[in-house]
């Protein structure tokens, strides 16, 4: 708990820095183009059958929510604005769940990938509306596996009378013993093993198709081979957030300065950089999100 307060006193120190400035420009931008490319989608009936858009819209949606509440729990820290741990821990619920919610459709995705290229027959059947419905809420319910196990840890250490204290609402808050880190982390690894496993499966098989392909269908299946390698750039990304725990805590325990850098580039890096990739490499890259964006944004000056 030294390392929280130590935390806490040095984020009170922070001015409103120009650091934090280009932090809330970063983030109003990029949650402005994924409302449009949310928006796009669902206005547009043709990606409401596709569990594709479907899938992709679970992680713009995801994404922007973590945008938005990190960015909110940053300028709480930013202002001193304390909160009751009861409150900070509902908060705590959401984010921790939805920061599992991205790199687990992304694996989900990269499994339709695969069973659009190697089981094309099967592919209207497995992947229909209603399967993509349930789909999404078992990719809540794996998700929620971290989380449950990090809330568990936390109530169990900590007494009723501390969920009534005013604090600075940070996630350092529900570490309480060092051994929560170490399980926590330990939890997350072990899904990402899984997830990066499925996705080199994925890779693999769809590989022998292309290797096998002719034609279209050549094209087609290279197509989707690239697209599980951005899946797999993407999920490695959201690893390298784990990583940076174990860097973070070694600065903090030598110099608190440079553990504001690292934490600030850590954040750019590794927090708001894959939250942009999404709407950059599915949304723009794709023929028709690309010209249903277009078409959003030019049709209504030709018509006037």
């Amino acid at each position: 708990m030294a390392g929280n307060n130590l935390l806490n006193d040095g984020f009170l120190q922070q001015p409103l820095t120009p650091r934090a400035i280009i932090v809330q420009i970063l983030v109003i931008l990029f949650l402005c183009i994924n409302m449009l490319l949310i928006f796009t989608i669902f206005k547009k009936e043709c990606f409401h059958t596709s569990a594709r858009y479907i899938l992709f819209s679970v992680t713009l949606l995801s994404d922007s929510f973590l945008l938005l509440m990190s960015d909110f729990l940053l300028i709480m820290i930013f202002f001193e604005f304390k909160l009751q741990v009861w409150l900070c821990t509902t908060i705590f619920v959401f984010v921790l769940l939805y920061l599992n919610v991205t790199p687990v459709t992304l694996t989900a995705m990269t499994l339709e990938r695969y069973v659009a290229i190697c089981m094309p027959l099967r592919h209207r059947q497995l992947c229909s509306t209603r399967s993509t419905v349930y789909c999404i809420l078992i990719i809540h319910g794996l998700s929620s596996g971290p989380c449950i196990v990090i809330i568990s840890m936390f109530f169990a250490s900590a007494s009723i009378g501390f969920y009534k204290k005013y604090m600075i609402c940070s996630a350092e808050l529900f570490i309480v013993y060092r051994w929560h880190d170490h399980v926590r982390t330990a939890v997350n690894q072990l899904y990402f093993l899984i997830m990066g496993i499925t996705i080199v499966f994925a890779y693999v098989e769809i590989m022998k198709v292309a290797k096998a392909a002719s034609g279209e269908n050549k094209r087609s299946t290279h197509k989707g081979l690239r697209t599980v390698v951005l899946h797999a750039f993407q999920l490695l990304l959201c690893l390298i957030q784990l990583w940076t725990l174990f860097i973070e805590n070694a600065v903090l325990q030598t110099d608190f300065n440079l553990f504001m850098n690292v934490r600030f580039f850590n954040y750019i890096s590794f927090n708001i950089a894959p939250k942009c990739l999404s709407p950059l490499i599915y949304g723009l890259r794709d023929e028709k999100i690309f010209l249903a964006l277009k078409n959003l944004m030019f049709t209504p000056c030709h018509s006037k």
